[in-house]
């Protein structure tokens, strides 16, 4: 097992990857802020670079634990999520008649919207879109084919907040191997989910981490070929 992360890759990527940053919503800017304080009051572990001598830069560094905050924030939602869907195939395999599947589906309603309608309002647009991501990667399902396949339960789940958050593109797909974020938020799961910060919950397709390290060190030593 990999014993460090490599990091000169993942700030390799960074500027790409979070140059968006900055948002004109009163709200997300609200967020952000608070996101930083916790930061502050926050221990970040970032392991020991041992492959890259690059030194991380600041701005970087923070973007990184911008994201981490964030992965941290919407995970549980994810989670959720998935533990939902699955209890609502394994029930409704089970019911008959229309009238029972009617029913049940008013009650995956009333419970999605009385448990996240709320919450799922105070979260930002970057925020919301890592849920999208990170709901794919537990459930192998876009948010939008949640939506359009599962009706009920689900529009409930985002109804309330599409409007706001229009950006979003809930059809977005987790690829950690083609995706950089992706793959920074990866890795942040790992060492959560290691350190017992998050509790897992196997993802619909498992990823091995040491694989993923050495196909973005590969990738980051292919670029600099290039520049060079």
């Amino acid at each position: 097992m990999l014993k460090h992360i490599y990091i000169g890759v993942v700030f390799l990527f960074t500027i790409t990857s979070f140059g968006q940053i900055i948002n004109k919503d009163q709200h997300d800017k609200e967020i952000e802020l608070k996101e930083l304080d916790t930061i502050k009051m926050d221990t970040i572990l970032l392991d020991e670079v041992l492959i890259s001598k690059v030194k991380p830069n600041p701005e970087a560094l923070k973007q990184f634990q911008l994201l981490q905050n964030r992965v941290y924030k919407v995970y549980p939602f994810a989670k959720s999520a998935a533990e939902r869907l699955t209890l609502m195939n394994n029930t409704m395999s089970k019911l008959k008649s229309n009238k029972e599947k009617k029913k049940y589906f008013k009650i995956v309603e009333d419970y999605m919207d009385n448990e996240f309608k709320e919450k799922l309002k105070k979260l930002s647009r970057k925020q919301g879109q890592i849920l999208v991501k990170l709901i794919h990667r537990q459930t192998g399902i876009s948010t939008y084919d949640l939506i359009k396949d599962y009706k009920s339960g689900w529009k409930a789940f985002w109804s309330n907040n599409t409007a706001r958050l229009f950006d979003i593109n809930l059809k977005a797909k987790y690829q950690p191997y083609q995706d950089n974020e992706d793959f920074l938020i990866e890795t942040i799961l790992y060492r959560a989910f290691v350190s017992g910060r998050l509790i897992e919950q196997k993802s619909i397709n498992p990823v091995d981490i040491d694989e993923l390290n050495i196909y973005w060190e590969n990738l980051s030593k292919e670029l600099n070929k290039k520049k060079n």
